[in-house]
Protein backbone atom coordinates (compact mmCIF):
# COMPACT_ATOMS: atom_id res chain seq x y z
CA UNK A 1 0.00 0.00 0.00
CA UNK A 2 1.56 3.78 -1.12
CA UNK A 3 -0.28 5.62 2.29
CA UNK A 4 -0.49 9.58 1.81
CA UNK A 5 -1.13 10.76 5.38
CA UNK A 6 -3.03 14.45 4.90
CA UNK A 7 -3.01 17.46 7.51
CA UNK A 8 -5.59 20.17 7.01
CA UNK A 9 -3.87 23.23 9.06
CA UNK A 10 -5.22 26.66 9.76
CA UNK A 11 -2.87 28.82 11.71
CA UNK A 12 -1.95 25.81 13.83
CA UNK A 13 2.49 26.61 14.06
CA UNK A 14 2.09 25.93 18.02
CA UNK A 15 -0.14 22.48 17.15
CA UNK A 16 1.49 20.98 13.67
CA UNK A 17 5.24 20.28 14.97
CA UNK A 18 4.03 17.78 17.98
CA UNK A 19 1.48 16.21 15.32
CA UNK A 20 4.16 15.44 12.68
CA UNK A 21 6.60 14.53 15.12
CA UNK A 22 4.13 11.90 16.74
CA UNK A 23 3.49 10.42 13.00
CA UNK A 24 7.29 10.12 12.38
CA UNK A 25 7.76 7.91 15.97
CA UNK A 26 5.84 5.38 14.46
CA UNK A 27 5.38 5.78 10.87
CA UNK A 28 6.14 2.64 8.50
CA UNK A 29 8.73 2.27 5.54
CA UNK A 30 5.54 2.17 3.42
CA UNK A 31 4.23 5.61 4.81
CA UNK A 32 4.82 7.59 1.13
CA UNK A 33 4.91 11.30 2.24
CA UNK A 34 2.89 13.43 5.13
CA UNK A 35 0.99 16.08 3.23
CA UNK A 36 0.41 19.53 5.05
CA UNK A 37 -2.57 21.46 3.37
CA UNK A 38 -1.96 24.92 5.01
CA UNK A 39 -5.08 26.38 4.70
CA UNK A 40 -4.94 29.90 4.30
CA UNK A 41 -3.31 30.20 7.40
CA UNK A 42 -1.57 34.30 8.28
CA UNK A 43 0.22 32.38 10.80
CA UNK A 44 3.95 30.71 10.07
CA UNK A 45 1.63 27.29 10.14
CA UNK A 46 3.52 25.84 6.61
CA UNK A 47 7.26 27.20 7.60
CA UNK A 48 7.03 25.21 10.62
CA UNK A 49 5.89 22.27 9.04
CA UNK A 50 8.38 22.18 6.16
CA UNK A 51 11.56 22.06 8.15
CA UNK A 52 10.37 18.89 9.91
CA UNK A 53 11.44 16.17 7.81
CA UNK A 54 11.92 15.51 4.07
CA UNK A 55 8.68 13.18 4.20
CA UNK A 56 6.87 16.31 4.64
CA UNK A 57 5.50 18.07 1.70
CA UNK A 58 3.28 21.34 1.90
CA UNK A 59 0.22 22.66 -0.25
CA UNK A 60 -1.40 25.68 -0.07
CA UNK A 61 -5.27 25.91 -0.06
CA UNK A 62 -5.83 29.51 0.06
CA UNK A 63 -9.97 29.02 -0.26
CA UNK A 64 -10.23 28.74 3.71
CA UNK A 65 -12.41 25.64 5.07
CA UNK A 66 -12.35 22.40 6.39
CA UNK A 67 -13.54 20.70 3.45
CA UNK A 68 -11.48 22.89 1.03
CA UNK A 69 -8.30 21.65 2.64
CA UNK A 70 -9.68 18.04 2.99
CA UNK A 71 -10.21 18.09 -0.80
CA UNK A 72 -7.11 19.70 -1.50
CA UNK A 73 -5.21 16.70 -0.13
CA UNK A 74 -7.18 14.45 -1.64
CA UNK A 75 -6.08 16.07 -5.36
CA UNK A 76 -2.63 16.51 -4.60
CA UNK A 77 -1.87 13.26 -2.35
CA UNK A 78 -0.11 10.42 -4.60
CA UNK A 79 -0.92 7.23 -2.77
CA UNK A 80 -3.74 4.96 -3.14
CA UNK A 81 -4.33 5.14 0.39
CA UNK A 82 -5.59 8.28 1.63
CA UNK A 83 -4.99 8.86 5.94
CA UNK A 84 -6.81 11.71 7.51
CA UNK A 85 -5.65 13.47 10.74
CA UNK A 86 -5.95 17.36 12.58
CA UNK A 87 -3.24 19.14 13.06
CA UNK A 88 -4.06 19.26 16.86
CA UNK A 89 -3.50 15.10 17.16
CA UNK A 90 -1.01 12.85 18.49
CA UNK A 91 -0.89 9.60 16.87
CA UNK A 92 -1.18 6.39 18.65
CA UNK A 93 1.74 3.85 18.80
CA UNK A 94 -0.67 1.12 16.80
CA UNK A 95 -2.65 3.34 14.58
CA UNK A 96 -0.13 1.94 11.28
CA UNK A 97 -0.40 -1.84 12.38
CA UNK A 98 -4.54 -1.78 12.59
CA UNK A 99 -4.46 0.41 9.41
CA UNK A 100 -2.10 -2.32 7.45
CA UNK A 101 -3.42 -5.36 9.33
CA UNK A 102 -7.22 -4.20 8.25
CA UNK A 103 -6.80 -2.77 4.66
CA UNK A 104 -4.39 -6.18 3.82
CA UNK A 105 -6.95 -8.24 5.25
CA UNK A 106 -10.25 -7.20 3.84
CA UNK A 107 -10.63 -5.82 0.39
CA UNK A 108 -14.30 -4.65 1.45
CA UNK A 109 -13.15 -2.16 3.00
CA UNK A 110 -13.11 1.37 1.61
CA UNK A 111 -12.55 3.86 5.09
CA UNK A 112 -11.61 2.86 8.12
CA UNK A 113 -12.55 5.37 11.23
CA UNK A 114 -12.29 5.27 15.35
CA UNK A 115 -13.20 7.39 17.98
CA UNK A 116 -11.09 10.09 19.19
CA UNK A 117 -9.50 10.87 22.94
CA UNK A 118 -8.77 13.66 24.52
CA UNK A 119 -5.12 14.45 25.69
CA UNK A 120 -5.24 17.64 27.17
CA UNK A 121 -8.22 17.34 28.95
CA UNK A 122 -9.05 17.32 32.87
CA UNK A 123 -9.50 13.18 33.41
CA UNK A 124 -13.46 13.82 35.07
CA UNK A 125 -13.76 15.26 31.88
CA UNK A 126 -12.15 12.93 29.54
CA UNK A 127 -14.10 10.03 31.61
CA UNK A 128 -17.74 12.12 30.96
CA UNK A 129 -17.33 12.39 27.27
CA UNK A 130 -15.68 9.11 26.63
CA UNK A 131 -18.84 7.53 28.47
CA UNK A 132 -21.31 9.52 26.50
CA UNK A 133 -19.83 9.31 23.15
CA UNK A 134 -19.34 5.72 23.54
CA UNK A 135 -22.80 4.73 24.55
CA UNK A 136 -23.52 7.12 21.29
CA UNK A 137 -21.41 6.11 18.30
CA UNK A 138 -21.98 1.71 19.10
CA UNK A 139 -25.27 2.19 18.47
CA UNK A 140 -25.15 5.00 15.21
CA UNK A 141 -22.34 2.83 13.75
CA UNK A 142 -24.81 -0.35 14.03
CA UNK A 143 -27.92 1.07 13.03
CA UNK A 144 -26.31 3.20 9.80
CA UNK A 145 -22.66 1.06 9.40
CA UNK A 146 -21.87 4.74 8.11
CA UNK A 147 -19.22 6.36 10.93
CA UNK A 148 -16.67 8.61 10.48
CA UNK A 149 -14.67 10.69 12.59
CA UNK A 150 -13.20 13.70 10.37
CA UNK A 151 -9.84 13.79 12.37
CA UNK A 152 -9.36 10.26 12.46
CA UNK A 153 -9.76 8.29 9.24
CA UNK A 154 -8.26 6.19 6.23
CA UNK A 155 -9.82 5.87 3.06
CA UNK A 156 -9.10 3.92 -0.64
CA UNK A 157 -8.66 7.25 -2.99
CA UNK A 158 -10.48 5.47 -5.61
CA UNK A 159 -13.40 5.25 -3.34
CA UNK A 160 -13.15 9.23 -3.00
CA UNK A 161 -12.79 9.50 -6.54
CA UNK A 162 -16.48 7.42 -7.16
CA UNK A 163 -17.79 9.81 -4.72
CA UNK A 164 -16.66 12.78 -6.43
CA UNK A 165 -14.57 13.88 -3.41
CA UNK A 166 -15.74 15.65 -0.27
CA UNK A 167 -19.01 18.17 -0.55
CA UNK A 168 -16.91 21.53 -0.34
CA UNK A 169 -20.33 23.25 0.12
CA UNK A 170 -19.96 22.17 3.67
CA UNK A 171 -18.47 24.35 6.17
CA UNK A 172 -17.11 22.63 9.53
CA UNK A 173 -20.29 20.41 10.95
CA UNK A 174 -21.58 17.46 9.47
CA UNK A 175 -18.59 17.32 7.14
CA UNK A 176 -17.42 13.81 7.93
CA UNK A 177 -20.61 13.01 8.62
CA UNK A 178 -21.74 13.51 5.02
CA UNK A 179 -18.61 11.47 3.84
CA UNK A 180 -19.64 8.51 5.69
CA UNK A 181 -22.92 8.91 3.80
CA UNK A 182 -21.95 8.88 0.83
CA UNK A 183 -18.63 6.35 1.16
CA UNK A 184 -21.41 3.70 2.59
CA UNK A 185 -22.25 3.89 -1.44
CA UNK A 186 -18.80 2.76 -2.45
CA UNK A 187 -17.89 -0.13 0.25
CA UNK A 188 -17.77 -0.79 4.07
CA UNK A 189 -16.95 1.38 6.30
CA UNK A 190 -15.33 -0.16 9.27
CA UNK A 191 -15.26 1.52 12.53
CA UNK A 192 -13.10 0.28 15.53
CA UNK A 193 -12.76 1.29 19.03
CA UNK A 194 -8.86 0.67 19.60
CA UNK A 195 -8.19 2.79 16.12
CA UNK A 196 -7.99 5.38 18.25
CA UNK A 197 -6.78 9.01 18.04
CA UNK A 198 -5.52 11.18 20.77
CA UNK A 199 -6.76 14.71 19.93
CA UNK A 200 -7.14 18.40 22.07
CA UNK A 201 -10.35 19.17 23.52
CA UNK A 202 -10.31 22.98 22.89
CA UNK A 203 -13.27 23.07 21.44
CA UNK A 204 -15.17 21.54 24.01
CA UNK A 205 -13.47 23.68 26.39
CA UNK A 206 -13.37 27.21 24.43
CA UNK A 207 -17.51 26.51 23.48
CA UNK A 208 -18.86 24.13 26.60
CA UNK A 209 -18.92 20.58 26.30
CA UNK A 210 -22.90 20.35 26.34
CA UNK A 211 -22.97 22.64 22.89
CA UNK A 212 -20.53 20.55 21.31
CA UNK A 213 -22.12 17.44 22.43
CA UNK A 214 -25.04 18.70 21.05
CA UNK A 215 -24.13 19.75 18.14
CA UNK A 216 -21.90 16.90 17.15
CA UNK A 217 -25.14 15.13 17.48
CA UNK A 218 -27.64 16.54 15.58
CA UNK A 219 -25.36 17.14 12.60
CA UNK A 220 -24.85 13.53 12.53
CA UNK A 221 -28.65 13.14 12.54
CA UNK A 222 -29.70 15.75 10.20
CA UNK A 223 -26.72 14.24 7.57
CA UNK A 224 -28.21 10.46 8.17
CA UNK A 225 -32.33 11.73 8.01
CA UNK A 226 -32.29 14.84 5.79
CA UNK A 227 -28.63 14.61 3.92
CA UNK A 228 -27.46 17.43 5.12
CA UNK A 229 -25.73 19.38 8.09
CA UNK A 230 -27.82 21.33 10.49
CA UNK A 231 -25.11 23.79 11.28
CA UNK A 232 -23.85 26.15 8.93
CA UNK A 233 -21.60 28.56 11.33
CA UNK A 234 -18.59 27.54 13.17
CA UNK A 235 -15.98 29.33 15.44
CA UNK A 236 -12.24 28.46 14.89
CA UNK A 237 -10.57 27.62 18.07
CA UNK A 238 -7.07 27.98 18.97
CA UNK A 239 -4.77 28.22 21.83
Amino acid sequence: MKISLIIPAYNEEKEIGPCIESILKIAPKDLLEILVVNNASTDKTGEVAAKISKKVRVVKEPHKGLTWARQRGFAEAKGDILAYVDADTRMPKDWFKILNKNFSENKAIVCLSGPYYYYDLQKWQREMIDGIFEKLYKPAYKMTQALVIGGNFVVKKEALEKINGFDTTIPFYGEDSNLARRLKKAGKILFLEEFYMNTSGRRFVEEGFFNIGTRYVLNYVWEMVFKKPLNKKYKDVRF
